[in-house]
């Protein structure tokens, strides 16, 4: 038996993530707006004069509450258990992968979603939510990396996601197929340019260190 309490008797913010992802199967005909919350809201069981004030950003609202839902849903099909048991890449890969299985059934609310979010005056809520879709990922996968690394990796899958989200709207393929040869071959791309980062490191020991140069002035080597 559930322990949620009823639809009415829902806070504003218990509302908001029940109508989430109920959300995407009517913006597939409504687009993102108040007809689709109207709609459902009355799946749900709620006014839609109640529904609305747990949206007070519109559109956008509604497609941050459900991206948040994804989030939510791609971490219960990934356990950590699960995810430990694979290489980084696999982990990265199986993170994106699952989202797009996720985002599947309503890849005609993903597009108009992603129509609106293109909007000039929605560009910064657009990057709010790139960002934390890859750092939801990261995080899923274990990164505890900090400063430079921890945002350049997050801006490096936000970018392949983007761009995995643009093949796949229009992948006719069986399995979205197509779009996960795509993936493997961007996130070899961003494999290859680690592995060439990190061999043009600067190596310490190569380097000019007045402490190591006075070191040895007092103790020349033998």
């Amino acid at each position: 038996m559930s322990d949620s309490p009823a639809p009415l008797d829902m806070t504003l913010d218990e509302l908001r993530d029940a109508l989430a992802p109920l959300l995407p199967a009517q913006a597939t005909f409504d687009g993102w707006s108040e007809a689709a919350l109207a709609a459902a809201a009355e799946t749900l069981g709620v006014p839609a004069d109640r529904a609305r004030l747990a949206f007070p950003g519109g559109a956008v609202a509604m497609i941050d509450a459900w991206f948040a839902h994804v989030d939510l849903a791609m971490a219960e099909a990934l356990p950590p258990e699960r995810l430990a048991a694979m290489k980084i890449r696999e982990r990265i890969t199986a993170l994106v992968a699952t989202r797009l299985d996720i985002l599947a059934p309503d890849r005609e609310a993903l597009r108009r979603a992603l129509a609106v979010l293109a909007m000039p005056t929605h560009a910064v809520a657009a990057a709010k939510l790139g960002w934390r879709a890859a750092d939801a990922m990261w995080r899923l996968a274990g990164d505890t990396a900090t400063g430079f690394a921890h945002y350049s990796k997050r801006l490096t899958l936000g970018g392949v996601y983007a761009a995995c989200l643009m093949a796949f709207l229009d992948d006719t393929s069986e399995d979205h197929a197509d779009t996960r040869a795509f993936l493997d071959r961007r996130i070899d791309g961003v494999m290859r340019f680690e592995k060439l980062k990190a061999q043009m490191k600067p190596d310490p020991d190569r380097h000019f260190s007045p402490s190591r140069f006075l070191g040895r002035l007092r103790y020349p080597a033998r």
